[in-house]
Parts: structure tokens; C-alpha cells; sequence
């Protein structure tokens, strides 16, 4: 076995994650090119490879796998930079995606004009046909005027096509059949139908991630098609893995094929890789993972030993925003990473983010042109970071132009720039705090009873304020924390999912028709299982679930199934009762009066990739020999305070440090502020006293 190597694109830099076979991770980071993506990748890699004592051709002539995850799908989405598309569904249905849920998170607020949808109304398409619930033609496809449409679509230039028509996961045949249309008129161009993508009940959900996957197509395929040129070009020979919104991983080929797998890839991968390093530091197997990077604070749930899934992750705002509507990790994101920009608004109070100054310019501290306060500012001026030591002495901080940018607004609120500095550092804290909050408290999650991983470029500088407000005790920011993402790939498997619809109710379960359902879900993914060949022939697994509700409810809750096909009425009390238990720990209560109502059925494949994670050495826990060397730091005061600095370099397992204290890391920096602790577990990550 050769070394494994993982890849994360943000939108800030690129983190590269090397693995040899003693389980040794090695960090390249570089800032992200986004012209193209390679460059930036290709520094990262060099970065690795020196560290090794090795060229780049060297380290990819002699690694086996290379796991890629990117932020290209996410931030078109989110910035339209997508393809052409055009938006076919039944007639009569033209706004599915004009009207969307009807949600608005503030419902008397009247200053934000109606958001517009995913595909302009401009684009959407009608097609004289409609078929019933119970998948009989209510109105005949209507083939004449269909080929017309279609030759629309081509004479308009449209280089994507979304279709979506009503009920056709009860039967696809009139979408199966425009895709003949299209294949036959358009052979050029890239289509969704959606009864394919995603089969479920909802309609908008269904048909939002469809005109989501095929804007996606053009782009996508040229992105990951040109990557494997480069890669190919480079050297690289072996395979090339893709991860995806399920937290795992899966080949180029599938993707291209449905691209809205690879939005949200790279924070999907941060709770695997949270899982991982709590099991390593025997801490639980319920975790909170904080994801700081320089764009956005990513929040994820591990609860039990399993990921949490949803179906609502929204990209642009809830409700105003756009649903992806697919089966995904739930990780929830704001801008409050360490590039957001601190600035003023009309009242007078001082605001964080979600506005960005991301890679290009970057904070004033890059020393690239940027001039605009950010939370990276924030902490150059404060003296946790150490301006010849960032990114291991590879990049100069430029601090006139930190404090510079922060005297912007330090001028206009009358405080100093080291108290302006503070006051944007906690201001960001506030803020990811509430975002822990949304997902644990609101959840009906205790962040008391989890441990929080910590993870990120920016993670190290407030994770310790962030914890005591929530009043969690048990805290660990890996030594590669400053790429968590690209650290979770090298644990994640290959996982795919099918899904299919199929309503009943527990009190008149339809075992017959249910069973059918979940014996060609699994017939599918095992036909898949053919296709991965030598990949396979690991341990793998199908685990079946249903998203059930409470008869009348409206939204439902993943309901892992503890068999794979149902027997006899035992089997449905049995369904009712782990339902009955998911219920309880999200809503803290429990109706067993009422009947159980199962929308959608799930079977997920999990191909082992990686070698099973066991718990880490213990190390005799001694105080840490003091540094030469200290920096005047900033932890609230009117004054400085002289801190020690320590390089994790003189650091050995078992040294606990207390603060305040600065430990650098060649990636990352951890504040140790005034009574807090940090120890260096055997594993040689970092775990945190409060108090």
C-alpha cells in the first residue's frame, strides 16, 4: 500500500492531506486558484511532498488513491454561474420553482423583494401530459407538441435541460420518453429527468434538485474531466475518487452523471472526520464538528456513532435560497469564517460577515491588495498570529494593514483598533455560537453531553470561548485541523444511495408493496456493487431506512429500519418503535396514539475504503516546559499580555499547557486564553480543560 492522498478546494485556500501506511498525515495548504483549480492544488501538493523529502511526480508515482472534493458546485449555485438550462414540466405547473415552499423566516418583513428561482420563469417549459398517483395517463403525452418544444430548446441555444413532470415516480414513462426526444434532437446536450435523480413525494424538493443537477452537468463535467487531465498529465496513474453530500466518496464517472452529489461535498466530510478523532481520544461517540474556514463556519452532527441526513440543506438562505432537496449530510453554514468582513451598517452596530474578502485579495494581512477588516485581521492585531510563521513561514503577514483595515471601523465606533479587534473576534463568536445552537439545542441536542472537534484554518483562534458558552468540557482540535475536510476523506468509504416512494401507514401497512420497494432498492445498489470490480471486494453493506412521520405532520425524520424486509406485524411494531425513539430525541416527546406514516424509502451502500479507526495511546500528562519566547497578546484587557509562544515542534504527547498561551502550528493557530488548558493527547492532538 502506497500513500493515500486528499484533496479540499475551498474558497479560500486548498488543503491537501497526505496518508503513508503507518497512518502518518502529512498538510500541503495553498491559497485556491480559482481559474484554475490545479495550480492551487499543485502548490499544496508540493508543499506535502517536501515535507516528505520528496518531489511531487515522486509522491504521485507512488500513491494508490486520491480522493478530490471541491466547492466549484456550491459556489455556482449559489453565484449562477451555471449553465443555460432550460425547465420542462407538466402543463398547468409552470411556478413549482417560482413559488417554491412558501417559507419566509420573518413573515412581516416587506424591505426584500420576492426571491427569484433557480431556472427563470422565462425558461420553463410546458408539455401536454400528466399522469396520476396511481401511474395512469391522466392526459396523453402529447409527442407532436413535445418534438416541438425540444427543437425550441435547440433553436434558443439552451446547453441543459431539467425535466420534471408530475407523478412520474409513479410512472416515468412520459419522462422517459421527452429523454428519447432529447437524445434524438439535442445529442449534445446534457439532460435530468427526475424521477431518475431523486424518486421521492414533494414536488418542489423533486423538482428543485433536478434544475439544480442539470445546470450542473456542463460545468461539472468539464471541471472533474480537465482535473484527471491535469492529474493524468502530472503523473498521477491510479484512481481518482469524487466526495459527495453523503459523506462519502464515489467515482468521476457517477458524478458526472449527477453532479448536485458533489455540492457540499467538502463540509460533508467534516463530521466523518469529527467521528474519527473523538473515537481516537475515546470521547463519545456524540459530537458537535465546527468547521472554520476563510468563507463560511460550518456546523455538523454525529449522533450515536451515525451522521446526521437531511433533506433540507439550502444554499442562499432558507426559503429564499435554493433546496437541493437530496439525501445529505446536514451540515448548516453561515459567513463567519476567518475572511469575513467586519463592517458598520445604517444603525450604527457593528456587523460580521457573510460578505467574504476570500482568497483574492484576501484580508489586508495577505498583502494582497485587500483592504477590507476581517476576523483574520482581527487576530493579526490582537498578537495570536505570528506574521513570519503563517502558513509555516511560506507566506508574510503584512500587520500595518491589519490594524490599517481595522482602524476603519474602530474610527467610526470610537475604540481603539485593539478593542475594535476583540470586539469582531467575539462578534464572530456570537455568531457561530448561535449556528452550534440552531443544530444541538433547537434539535433537542445537549451540547453539554457531546464533544466539540474543532476544525479549520481558523479554528484555533476562539473554539475555547465557543465551548464554555455552550458548557461543553470535552473539546479536541486535531494537529490536522486546519484541513478537517481533506482529513475526512481519508476515513470516508464509498457510499451511494437509492430512494424510492412509497406512502403507508402503520396502521394499514402495506407489507407486500413495501418489501417489493426495498428489494429493488437493494437490487440496484448490488448491480453497482458489480461495477466498482477490485474496489469491492472490502467489506460492504446495504443498511435500510424509511422518512416517517407522524400521520398529519409534515415533515418527516430518517428512521434507520433494523431488518431488511418486513415478516409480519412484529416487524411493523418494530418500525413504529425506533420511529417512536428518533421522535423522542429530536422533539422530546413521543405520540404513541397516533399512527406512523412512512413517505420514502432508503437503502444506502457502504463500501469499507478505509482501515477501522481504534482509540489512540494514553500519554502521562506532565505540565509543559516553558517557552523562550513570548508575545504581547490581547485577551480583553486594557493591556497586552505577555504570552508564551510554543512551536508544536517542541511539543510531546503528554505536555499540558495552560493559558493564556499561543501553540503555532505550521497550518494553524490555537489561543489558549486565560483559564483554559490545552493538553497533547498520544495521538498528538489537542484536547481542552475549561476552568
Amino acid at each position: 500500500m502506497g500513500f493515500r492522498i486528499s484533496v479540499d478546494t475551498g474558497g479560500t485556500f486548498t488543503d491537501i492531506v497526505v496518508m503513508d501506511e503507518a497512518g502518518q498525515q502529512t498538510i500541503g495548504k495553498a491559497l485556491t486558484t480559482k481559474s484554475r483549480i490545479f495550480v492551487g492544488m499543485r502548490e499544496a501538493i508540493e508543499v506535502a511532498a517536501r515535507d516528505l523529502g520528496m518531489t511531487m511526480p515522486e509522491l504521485l508515482t507512488q500513491t494508490d488513491l486520491l480522493i478530490y472534493g471541491t466547492t466549484r458546485a456550491t459556489n455556482a449555485i449559489v453565484t449562477r454561474t451555471v449553465a443555460k438550462t432550460a425547465f420542462v414540466t407538466t402543463m398547468g405547473f409552470p411556478d413549482t420553482l417560482v413559488l417554491k415552499e412558501g417559507g419566509k423566516v420573518n413573515p412581516h418583513d416587506f424591505t426584500k423583494d420576492y426571491p427569484e428561482p433557480y431556472i427563470p420563469r422565462r425558461y420553463t417549459f410546458e408539455i401536454e401530459e400528466r399522469m396520476s398517483a396511481e401511474g395512469t395517463a391522466s392526459v396523453p403525452f402529447n409527442e407532436a407538441q413535445a418534438r416541438s418544444v425540444v427543437q425550441t430548446l435547440k433553436d434558443r441555444g439552451f446547453e441543459a435541460v431539467a425535466v420534471c413532470f408530475l407523478w412520474s415516480i409513479a410512472n416515468p414513462e412520459h419522462e422517459l420518453r421527452l429523454g428519447e426526444l432529447l437524445t434524438e434532437i439535442m445529442p449534445d446536450v446534457p439532460f435530468t429527468l427526475s424521477h431518475q435523480l431523486v424518486p421521492i413525494v414533494r414536488e418542489y424538493r423533486r423538482a428543485s434538485a433536478t434544475a439544480i443537477d442539470a445546470s450542473l452537468k456542463p460545468l461539472m463535467q468539464d471541471h472533474l474531466r480537465g482535473l484527471e487531465t491535469d492529474l493524468r498529465a502530472a503523473g498521477y496513474k491510479n484512481d481518482i475518487l469524487v466526495s459527495t453530500s453523503v459523506g462519502g466518496v464515489m467515482l468521476i464517472d457517477e458524478l458526472i452523471d449527477a453532479p448536485i452529489h458533489t455540492a457540499k461535498s467538502g463540509p460533508a466530510m467534516a463530521p466523518v472526520a469529527g467521528l474519527t478523532y473523538s473515537t481516537i481520544e475515546k470521547m463519545g461517540d456524540n459530537v458537535i464538528v465546527c468547521d472554520t474556514g476563510g468563507t463560511t463556519f460550518d456546523v455538523g452532527l454525529v449522533r450515536d456513532g451515525r451522521l446526521a441526513y437531511s433533506r433540507d440543506t439550502w444554499l442562499g438562505g432558507q426559503w429564499t435560497g435554493h433546496l437541493l432537496g437530496i439525501s445529505s449530510v446536514d451540515v448548516r453554514s453561515i459567513g463567519a469564517g476567518g475572511g469575513s468582513i467586519a463592517w458598520i451598517d445604517e444603525g450604527g452596530l457593528m456587523r460580521v460577515g457573510p460578505q467574504s474578502a476570500g482568497a483574492e485579495p484576501g484580508p489586508a494581512c495577505y498583502g494582497r491588495g485587500g483592504t477590507m477588516p476581517t476576523v483574520s485581521d482581527a487576530a493579526c492585531v490582537l498578537g495570536y498570529f505570528d506574521p513570519d510563521f503563517f502558513l509555516g513561514g511560506r507566506m508574510q503577514l503584512d500587520i500595518p494593514a491589519a490594524r490599517t483595515a481595522i482602524a476603519t471601523v474602530a474610527n467610526r465606533i470610537g475604540r481603539s483598533v485593539e478593542e475594535t479587534a476583540w470586539n469582531i473576534l467575539n462578534l464572530a463568536t456570537e455568531l457561530m455560537i448561535k449556528a452550534i445552537q440552531e443544530i444541538t439545542i433547537a434539535e433537542g441536542v445537549n451540547p453539554r453531553e457531546s464533544t466539540i472537534v474543532a476544525g479549520g484554518g481558523a479554528a484555533g483562534i476562539n473554539i475555547l470561548p465557543i465551548a464554555q458558552e455552550l458548557g461543553c468540557d470535552r473539546v479536541i482540535l486535531p494537529k490536522v485541523a486546519s484541513a478537517l475536510s481533506a482529513s475526512g476523506m481519508q476515513f470516508a468509504d464509498i457510499v451511494k444511495e437509492e430512494t424510492a416512494s412509497l406512502v403507508t401507514t402503520s396502521d394499514r401497512f402495506g407489507m407486500d408493496g413495501v418489501n417489493r420497494t426495498l428489494a429493488a432498492l437493494e437490487d440496484k445498489l448490488k448491480k453497482f456493487v458489480t461495477t466498482l470490480g477490485a474496489r469491492a471486494e472490502g467489506t460492504h453493506h446495504i443498511e435500510f431506512l424509511t422518512e416517517a412521520r407522524y400521520l398529519a405532520q409534515v415533515w418527516e425524520l430518517e428512521t434507520p429500519l433494523p431488518f431488511a424486509r418486513f415478516r409480519d406485524q412484529a416487524d411493523v411494531d418494530a418500525l413504529v418503535e425506533s420511529f417512536h425513539k428518533v421522535h423522542e430525541r429530536v422533539f422530546a416527546m413521543r405520540d404513541v396514539g397516533s399512527p406512523v406514516e412512512c413517505v420514502n424509502w432508503k437503502a444506502r451502500l457502504v463500501v469499507k475504503l478505509a482501515a477501522e479507526v481504534k482509540p489512540g495511546a494514553t500519554a502521562t500528562v506532565t505540565p509543559a516546559p516553558m517557552p523562550s519566547t513570548t508575545r504581547p497578546c490581547y485577551f480583553g484587557g486594557n493591556a497586552p499580555v505577555a504570552t508564551p509562544i510554543y512551536k508544536s515542534s517542541d511539543l510531546q504527547p503528554g505536555f499540558k499547557i495552560i493559558g493564556p498561551a499561543i501553540v503555532e502550528e505550521p497550518t494553524t493557530t490555537l489561543v489558549v486564553f486565560p483559564q483554559t488548558s490545552t493538553t497533547v493527547s498520544g495521538a498528538g492532538n489537542y484536547t481542552f480543560g475549561i476552568g
